[in-house]
């Protein structure tokens, strides 16, 4: 991933001004950020759609967190980081509507009829294009629980919602997808 890339250039080149403590905290750093950088990737990418957008929430997230020094003072590491890089993602949305964007929407609004995207491609492919479909309060929660694995408790500390709002957005998710797809499946034979 280009983030990883990058930070790893970027604390090579400051490593000779840096003394011995501060060389154990910036490979202390280093390493945090290879653990997480491909799940945050994700997390930014269920909110932006998009995967330069995404890497540069990433990459903006943990230079804040490096500059601020906040990653020293982390409870829950995987929390944690999924809520510092979701309000950068957040930030992002709101500043990023462009033709392109306006075209994806149109598109998820009914460009595409259920039958045309059954015979389009297969189940996976059909379900993921489900997924983007469903309105953003359904999708982003279910993506963070479904697909990353968090629990009810990170995605509401990470969306700042209750723990049982998201339960149910996730439950709701699931009955629409499961509609969705039984009806794609049903045009399919």
């Amino acid at each position: 991933m280009e983030v990883a890339a990058e930070w790893s250039e970027y604390a090579r080149k400051g490593r000779a001004a840096l003394k011995d403590r501060d060389l154990a905290a910036e490979d202390e750093f280093a390493a945090l950020v290879e653990r997480n950088v491909r799940r945050m990737f994700r997390v930014a990418y269920s909110l932006l759609r998009n995967s330069h957008d995404a890497e540069d929430a990433v990459q903006e997230a943990f230079l804040k967190l490096h500059r601020s020094g906040g990653w020293r003072r982390m409870e829950d590491e995987r929390a944690f980081l999924a809520r510092t890089v979701w309000r950068v993602a957040l930030n992002r949305v709101g500043s990023r509507e462009t033709e392109e964007d306006a075209a994806e929407m149109e598109i998820a609004a009914g460009g595409e009829s259920p039958e045309e995207w059954a015979a389009g491609g297969d189940e996976r492919e059909l379900l993921r294009q489900m997924i983007d479909r469903l309105p953003e309060e359904l999708r982003r929660p279910l993506v963070l629980s479904a697909i990353e694995g968090m629990t009810s408790g990170e995605v509401a500390a990470v969306m700042g919602i209750p723990e049982g709002t998201v339960r149910t957005r996730v439950m709701r998710a699931k009955t629409e997808l499961r509609k969705r797809f039984e009806a794609a499946r049903e045009v399919r034979r």
